[in-house]
């Protein structure tokens, strides 16, 4: 189970990476720019748990359909 912490660490990366690229600044008010990065960093957290659980969830029921 060690390579779910690397799974989860590239997940974490490529989210940040694809959240970088989506302007907040309509939804947070003005002034408010820790609230923003707070945002930003708790859904990159969730995005990279859902996906690293998926990814291991689905490595796992293939090595159980491959025998």
């Amino acid at each position: 189970m060690n390579y779910k912490a690397y799974i989860y660490v590239v997940t974490l990366l490529m989210s940040i990476y694809a959240l970088s690229g989506v302007n907040f600044d309509r939804f947070i008010k003005t002034n408010k720019a820790i609230e923003a990065r707070l945002l930003v960093i708790l859904i990159s957290l969730a995005t990279s748990y859902l996906v690293t659980n998926f990814i291991t969830d689905f490595i796992n029921v293939s090595s159980i359909i491959k025998g």
